[in-house]
């Protein structure tokens, strides 16, 4: 008798430019599942990019200033933009604002009953027995009102400190976020 393995959880974090915010977010998701021994993969990309950009020396910096996190792979990361072979194979979108999931909404319909800020998700997502996409279903995502949601704040245009500030923000969510897919 041979036992079937889980197969991994697929996530997508989703910001405008995928060169701060969701790179931030998918290290720290990575690691914090390497280190929980969770079986999680993680894409990254943005709603509206340029192409093959990499992250900024602020947004390295930022990642620095969380002592627990290696950054020695954020230098090799490259923008992308979302797309249905991202959206599609996903259990889960982490978006990090509310526009981020209407886009999806508008351009990747199929995938918006698996879409959400990660605010939204570290403060309702369930934590039970059942798997992921059955959590998310009960969620009803596709159609639940947007306007209670808060961004992270886009550190694009500001200074080091607007960047780090975004790093702590999201290293709560990550470590409260990893603790609900475990």
């Amino acid at each position: 008798m041979s036992l079937m393995t889980p197969e991994p959880i697929k996530v997508v974090t989703l910001c405008t430019g995928n060169v701060a915010r969701s790179v931030m977010a998918g290290v720290m998701l990575t690691q914090l599942a390497e280190h929980e021994g969770i079986d999680l993969v993680v894409v990254t990309a943005g709603t509206l990019v340029v192409e093959g950009q990499p992250v900024s020396r602020r947004t390295l910096s930022a990642m620095e200033s969380i002592g627990e996190l290696d950054t020695s792979a954020i230098t090799r990361h490259r923008s992308h933009q979302l797309a249905d072979s991202d959206a599609r194979p996903a259990d889960l979108i982490v978006a990090m604002e509310a526009d981020h999931v209407r886009y999806v909404r508008r351009n990747h319909s199929s995938a918006a009953h698996k879409t959400a800020t990660i605010q939204r998700l570290v403060t309702q997502l369930t934590v039970d027995d059942q798997p992921i996409v059955e959590r998310l279903r009960a969620m009803e995502l596709a159609s639940t009102d947007l306007d209670e949601d808060v961004d992270v704040a886009d550190p694009a245009g500001g200074q080091q400190p607007e960047y780090d500030a975004c790093a702590t923000e999201l290293w709560e969510f990550c470590q409260a976020l990893i603790v609900l897919l475990g």
